[in-house]
């Protein structure tokens, strides 16, 4: 028979496993709310660029000087020709890019 020295520690031993699965919980509740923030982030990032680009493609069709000087500053910003080709711009002169960075550009 089981003296209750005995079942105190079985009773500390079964809450010491029930905080432990608690806690892996709340990890994994914390890493989706990590995961859904980051999620939202990028979404929002995509969006705004989307929008400043129909802004863009707006004002280049509407002003012809706003798009001269957007088609020259892609000119240096754009490097790969299925890029550059989108703008009506010629492919690059220069060596291609080194591999796996095959933008000059973020994003």
């Amino acid at each position: 028979m089981a003296t209750t020295i005995e079942k105190a520690e079985q009773r500390v031993k079964d809450l010491e496993e029930k905080l432990k699965q608690a806690k892996a919980l709340k990890q994994k509740a914390e890493a989706r709310v990590r995961a859904a923030d980051a999620k939202q982030k990028r979404a929002d990032d995509t969006r705004r660029k989307v929008l400043v680009g129909a802004y863009l493609l707006q004002q280049m069709s509407a002003d012809p000087s706003i798009h001269a000087s957007v088609l020259k500053g892609l000119q240096g910003f754009l490097t790969r020709p299925d890029e550059r080709a989108l703008f009506g711009l010629e492919p690059n002169a220069s060596t291609p890019p080194a591999a796996g960075n095959e933008t000059a550009h973020a994003g």
